[in-house]
């Protein structure tokens, strides 16, 4: 008895420690990426102080997961797609920041690095490469669901300023998998169960270029007052609610732009993680139904 009870908390330490360890990043497309062939060049990453890491030069599009510890894990799951005006990637406070704060409520997070349209030089466009990287990110999620805890129909997504705009293509141009392609990850869904457009750059996108439908899936709305960014936001939640798509709007008093979670938010900006996480619970993505 004694011995099958070291070796149970041995298992229960393994399995604590695999869950704390630092995650490691996946690569969405392990023999490389459409578009990217001959691309070899590794990414670079800048500090902006005190302790932004900034990347930028992506060829090989990622995920870093963070993974709730399995007592804890609700089986929501959300990509978080970050800023950086297409140019680059700010991958802290719109990125590891949010996915920390999720993983510790039970929801699985996945940081987005995705190919660059607008970096200098960049052969990369939105549509063809950017957004392409978020619709394998929820393919590749899925695909995994079981091995990670998650419901395959509570996958989200969560973008901040550029990664905003890719979350709203995301949300608006999805489709149902090709059950005959050879790699098995094409055959699952891009479908997000649910949008969060935290100050997304939707301006040029909306409303000419998005087609909203009751199929759309649920979304929750967050920009600032002073941010000429998120003006379009309290137009495209009317939109969403004239098709019939629920919707959650807030515009943060006196605030700019690129908030995301810093230690020097306020803390009427710093609520701003958990009216999100209560909405999740409001649209049922908290709980199977």
């Amino acid at each position: 008895m004694k011995s099958l009870f070291a070796g149970f908390c041995a298992a229960a330490l393994f399995a604590a420690a695999s869950f704390a360890a630092e995650p490691q990043p996946i690569l969405l497309w392990p023999k490389g990426a459409p578009g990217s062939e001959g691309k070899t060049s590794p990414e670079t990453v800048r500090i902006y102080p005190p302790d932004e890491q900034v990347i930028s030069n992506i060829n090989f599009p990622s995920i870093t997961p963070y993974l709730p510890y399995p007592d804890n894990a609700n089986g929501a799951a959300v990509i978080v797609v970050p800023g950086g005006g297409h140019r680059e990637i700010w991958i802290t406070h719109e990125g590891y920041r949010v996915a920390q704060f999720l993983a510790g409520r039970g929801v699985a997070a996945f940081v987005l690095k995705y190919r660059l349209s607008e970096a200098p030089g960049s052969t990369y466009t939105l549509t063809g490469d950017s957004a392409p990287d978020v619709q394998r990110a929820i393919r590749l999620v899925r695909s995994h669901a079981v091995e990670w805890n998650i419901a395959p129909d509570r996958i989200g997504v969560m973008g901040f300023s550029a990664g905003g705009e890719l979350a709203a293509l995301a949300g608006t141009r999805f489709d149902a998998g090709n059950q005959y392609a050879p790699d098995p990850i094409d055959r699952e869904s891009s479908r997000p169960a649910f949008m969060g457009l935290i100050y997304p750059y939707v301006g040029r996108i909306f409303p000419t270029s998005v087609t909203l439908t009751k199929d759309t899936p649920p979304a929750f709305l967050l920009g600032g007052e002073k941010d000429e960014i998120s003006r379009p936001l309290p137009e495209l939640y009317l939109a969403l609610e004239r098709a019939g798509v629920p919707a959650e709007l807030h515009m943060l008093s006196g605030v700019g732009h690129g908030f995301g979670i810093r230690p020097t938010n306020p803390p009427h900006v710093e609520i701003w993680t958990t009216l999100f996480y209560n909405w999740l619970d409001t649209v049922g993505m908290l709980k199977a139904e």
